[in-house]
């Protein structure tokens, strides 16, 4: 939020209004949004189909979902901060044409491992994709109204995308190879290819400074072994690695930010952070990304494998959900001119809470899922497009790329935090819950151990009865560890929504505000 202490009041009359161009330039960008959010929702519901055909241990089956966010999440500063020295538009295309052909080859990888790598070459280019997106809105629509319903329109196409994603996903995995999912990229990215160069105008920082090599090396050192001991920590407890891992990313990062405090222009403008409102967006949005992620990660699995939905059935119980989440987006524009975000954000993540509430009451019963669902997505779709604003309004127009890149980065880092966290939460439970009935073949018994796909797909080649008993077992010991997940969900988002209480202060987001950059 641009508050008095930032700005002084102007009229919206002194803000140029970006024209039909600017808003068609919306709609291509939109493009690589959806892609993005296709992607995601698409690979968890493709989880069980590639867990049956590449046979990937528990540990493999989280690199699938986070080799993809831990590359992205230690570029997405290194690549904001490029974009804004050498054109966002050029990093757009460069990561548009990357990111398709490496779609292709994670289409059709033979095993989990090359699976795994393709997902992270996806990080790489990925990582040029979205910072892109939101700085370029920053640069086109300097008006602040009309920035606030780009930026509902920019989190609503993210929705979109994720609702569509198990809709179109579901009918390729009933008709295809799970490959087929990661073929989408290539006809979303051709009209992009084609389109962005006449209608998306170029932006980058004009006064860049000297490129400090140095500060992209140190961003990378502190951001992997963190993101990297998060997932060990999750997945294998607190191993002797962990701690390693923390105090060397931590080191680095000391480093990184008493090099940016040293150069004249540095990489990432390390005084955004002593702004509550862009810190405590940050911290909102990392947590809420956390929930909405956690929530996805084990539902797919509850639907498929345990409910016996379809994967197209599957994404259609869930749209009630991302319909609330795309809605709540855009209705929270007027609300935000009226009202300030420390009453609207937590009110907006209340909702949210009671979904994972609702989740832990009972997760037998699939209209109670589906109203929890919607619950989460109606107070995350409200507080993203709104903490996303502020981020963007609190930075300088020519440090778009970089205040976009932190953005995009706590998103990732939810991304990993939810599935390793939560999803390791989950299958530590699930573990411990498991009671493996009597005769079991020891082979059907370590598969059953490793993973809820493992059982199910074990329990086909068994007697009837003893299969009856193998899935009866892991689905009340994953359910068991939903509810334990569910709770530690419910309670992270009630962190986001005191941090939002107590850090997003100042007087409501008046549109009459606005930086110049």
């Amino acid at each position: 939020m641009a508050s008095s202490t930032l700005t002084q009041p102007t009229s919206t009359l002194d803000v140029p209004r970006a024209s039909w161009r600017g808003w068609l330039a919306l709609a291509v960008l939109m493009l690589p949004v959806i892609l993005v959010s296709v992607d995601n929702t698409v690979l968890s519901f493709a989880l069980p189909s590639i867990a049956s055909d590449l046979a990937p241990t528990s540990i493999e089956q989280l690199w699938i979902v986070d080799s993809y966010a831990l590359v992205l999440a230690a570029l997405l500063v290194t690549m904001g901060t490029l974009g804004d020295r050498f054109g966002r538009r050029r990093m757009l295309l460069i990561g548009a044409t990357g990111f398709g052909v490496v779609s292709v080859l994670a289409a059709f990888a033979p095993t989990a491992a090359l699976l795994i790598a393709a997902r992270a070459g996806m990080g790489v280019f990925g990582a040029m994709l979205m910072p892109s997106t939101l700085s370029l809105l920053r640069t086109i629509f300097a008006n602040r109204d009309q920035r606030r319903i780009a930026i509902a329109i920019w989190a609503a196409g993210f929705s979109a995308g994720s609702a569509l994603g198990p809709i179109v996903g579901g009918f390729l995995l009933e008709h295809f190879e799970w490959g087929s999912v990661f073929l989408l990229s290539v006809p979303v990215l051709i009209p992009l290819l084609v389109l962005a160069p006449i209608l998306v105008p170029e932006s980058r920082d004009p006064n860049p400074g000297r490129f400090d090599l140095l500060s992209v090396l140190l961003s990378l050192a502190t951001m992997v072994p963190i993101v990297y001991g998060i997932k060990e920590f999750a997945v294998e407890g607190l191993v002797p690695a962990v701690p390693v891992l923390f105090v060397i990313g931590l080191a680095f990062g000391a480093l990184f930010v008493r090099r940016q405090k040293r150069l004249t222009t540095p990489m990432l403008d390390m005084s955004l952070f002593r702004r509550g409102t862009f810190s405590g967006a940050i911290v909102v949005n990392l947590l809420s990304v956390v929930g909405l992620v956690g929530f996805l990660y084990f539902v797919a699995q509850h639907l498929q494998l345990i409910v016996g939905l379809s994967p197209m059935e599957s994404g259609f119980a869930l749209v009630p959900g991302l319909a609330a989440m795309i809605v709540s987006g855009l209705v929270v524009v007027p609300i935000a001119k009226r009202f300030p975000p420390r009453i609207i954000v937590p009110i907006a993540l209340s909702f949210s809470a009671l979904g994972y509430v609702l989740v832990a009451v009972s997760t037998a019963e699939l209209g109670l899922l589906i109203a929890a669902f919607a619950a989460l997505g109606l107070g995350i779709g409200a507080a993203e497009t709104v903490s996303n604003e502020l981020i963007l309004a609190s930075a300088p127009g020519e440090k778009a790329g970089a205040a976009s890149a932190v953005s995009e980065t706590a998103y990732e880092l939810g991304a990993v935090l939810g599935t390793a966290v939560l999803g390791g939460i989950l299958t530590a439970a699930y573990r411990a819950q498991l009671v493996l009935p009597a005769g079991l073949p020891s082979e059907a018994g370590d598969a059953a151990r490793e993973t809820l796909a493992g059982a199910m797909s074990a329990a086909d080649g068994l007697s009837p009865e003893i299969a009856e008993a193998l899935r009866q077992a892991a689905a009340h010991a994953f359910d068991s560890g939903v509810v334990v997940t569910s709770l530690i969900g419910a309670a992270l988002i009630v962190v986001a929504g005191v941090v939002a209480a107590t850090t997003l202060k100042g007087s409501k987001a008046a549109p009459s505000r606005s930086r110049k950059g």
